[in-house]
């Protein structure tokens, strides 16, 4: 008797549906394009190779930039006893602080203003102003400021860097407060209303906890925003409120030298360690959401 394939058993017919192949063109997928990891590599190296020597040879003890001659802290030193870097950290420190406690609270109020605010025309341009100094080339925010200080007669100079600073960094501390807004949306506070609370205690127990990571998200950003700000601090500055990364700027024009190296190895710590802070915070907010 002979056995032909049309009267053998199917093998796939007692198979799960799941375990059946799948016939079709596979999804395009752009992580597996050729070669896409050596330029991705090859691009971060060319974009952070002259950060990593400038801190490479701020631990340098030679005098010259470019001849390595062993490790040395002395250059920190020397900056940490320099009168002028000191009063000029210290102006950025405070603007810093100023500037971020000011535009975290206008922000925070600008978001609930948005999204659980009213409904009315013209919002979406509201949001385009709000977030116009994040596309608008800085050069152009900081001489626009620089002419509004100069029409009013305003030359006070922290005062004005404070309040240049901190419109300048609204959009950093809204845009996570409003993104959390969004994606919480208005379950939560309906069931506080359905409990008889009024908004303050909304607010207080219920929203304000749940915006937590967002807005010190956002308050972080804004900080490390202000601290390294130079254009508009450039612009808006005058005698005695000179900012730190001013400061570096007026040593730079006489030529690069290891005490630069050094400031700069600072600064840029700094805003790594509380760039890592605040993207810490941003994934802790999206998993709570």
């Amino acid at each position: 008797m002979s056995v032909t394939p049309s009267s053998l058993p199917d093998a796939s017919a007692g198979r799960p549906a799941s375990t059946t192949r799948r016939s079709g063109p596979r999804p395009f997928d752009w992580r597996r394009t050729p070669g896409l990891g050596s330029y991705t590599a090859l691009m971060v190296a060319f974009l952070y190779a002259p950060l990593l020597i400038l801190v490479v040879y701020a631990f340098n003890s030679s005098q010259m930039i470019t001849v390595w001659q062993g490790f040395s802290l002395r250059w920190f030193v020397k900056i940490a006893h320099n009168d002028d870097i000191r009063n000029a950290a210290l102006n950025s420190l405070v603007i810093a602080v100023v500037a971020t406690i000011a535009s975290t609270v206008i922000a925070v109020t600008g978001a609930l203003a948005l999204e659980r605010g009213t409904r009315f025309v013209g919002r979406g341009f509201v949001t385009m102003l709000i977030a116009m100094p994040l596309v608008v080339p800085e050069i152009i925010v900081a001489i626009a400021t620089l002419v509004f200080f100069s029409s009013i007669g305003m030359h006070n100079g922290l005062i004005n860097l404070m309040i240049a600073h901190t419109v300048f960094c609204i959009p950093f501390a809204l845009l996570p407060v409003q993104a959390r807004l969004r994606e919480m949306g208005h379950a939560l506070e309906e069931a506080g209303r359905d409990l008889y609370a009024d908004e303050w205690q909304l607010f207080r127990r219920i929203t304000l906890p749940l915006l937590a990571p967002a807005i010190a998200s956002g308050a972080i950003m804004a900080f490390v925003v202000s601290l390294d700000d130079f254009l508009i601090s450039m612009m808006v500055s005058s005698a005695g409120s000179t900012t730190l990364p001013v400061y570096v700027y007026g040593m730079m024009r006489l030529g690069v030298t290891p005490e630069v190296n050094a400031i700069s190895t600072i600064l840029l710590a700094v805003s790594l360690v509380f760039v890592g802070v605040a993207l810490l915070l941003g994934r802790r907010n999206r998993r709570a959401g």
